[in-house]
């Protein structure tokens, strides 16, 4: 219980962090007008609190064990080269993995109808701001962060120096900074890191949705095809079904049947 409340007031101080960096960068230079008390602003809270406490103790045991599944059939001589580079090289290729991994596993999301059942909450979101990163079904979260450090763990690279946990912290904080209500545009840097022009195009719900899934490197999805940088901010977010507004009923949703379509109606 006493971990508990701890690990309480440790998020409701970054909480508050984290609003009083973004929430008066927000109003100043906002791509659009959002109020602060917007739609959905108690369930994405909710997200917040629910995500931060629950994906570390649900990702751990499943990373361990796929990651040391496939760790054994690596050849001891690729294991050996990767551990006797220095930390820069080895942090330079852990980030390298993880992105590759949360690329496909991000895709899977939108091209897997089940997934999707999942991930479509996180897209359900029509006014986007920095707590929309972790407006997201814990499942959901789970499986693309498996999906990043998965490679890490297999190729020994999470073994000392708190690799994983750097990738982790400089994910989950760049994950507020590309969510946020931003207008800032960063020229030749925005086709080397994500930024919150290339991420809103991301969340764009018209013919350019399901592109740029990368979360920190636009060149991966300049090397699988999926990366999309025009001139012009997106017009639209979130998506097509109607989703629950509470966090239950949104928690609940991708495991309840899916109403089937509607037959037309016999013409006279």
């Amino acid at each position: 219980m006493q971990s508990f409340l701890i690990e309480s007031f440790h998020l409701a101080v970054w909480l508050a962090l984290l609003c009083a960096l973004f929430m008066p960068l927000e109003r100043l230079a906002g791509v659009s007008r959002q109020g602060i008390f917007r739609r959905q602003l108690r369930t994405d809270l909710g997200y917040y609190a629910l995500n931060s406490l629950l994906t570390g103790v649900l990702l751990g045991v499943p990373l361990m064990l796929l990651g040391g599944a496939l760790h054994r059939i690596i050849p001891g001589t690729v294991l050996g080269a990767i551990a006797a580079l220095p930390f820069a090289a080895r942090f330079a290729l852990s980030l390298l993995l993880a992105e590759v991994g949360y690329y496909w596993g991000h895709r899977l999301c939108h091209e897997a109808p089940l997934l999707w059942r999942f991930h479509a909450i996180h897209h359900s979101a029509v006014e986007v701001d920095f707590l929309t990163n972790t407006r997201a079904h814990p499942f959901d979260m789970v499986f693309t962060r498996l999906c990043g450090f998965v490679p890490v763990v297999a190729l020994g690279l999470a073994a000392g120096a708190g690799v994983p946990a750097l990738l982790l912290v400089l994910g989950t904080l760049w994950g507020f900074f590309v969510h946020a209500n931003l207008r800032w545009r960063f020229g030749p840097l925005e086709h080397l890191i994500a930024t919150p022009f290339f991420h809103r195009w991301h969340h764009t719900n018209d013919a350019w949705r399901d592109r740029n899934y990368a979360s920190l490197l636009p060149l991966v999805d300049r090397l699988f095809g999926t990366y999309h940088r025009p001139s012009h901010w997106p017009a639209c977010y979130g998506i097509d079904d109607p989703m629950p507004a509470s966090l239950g009923a949104q928690l609940l949703r991708p495991f309840l049947p899916r109403p089937r379509p509607k037959s037309p109606e016999p013409s006279a």
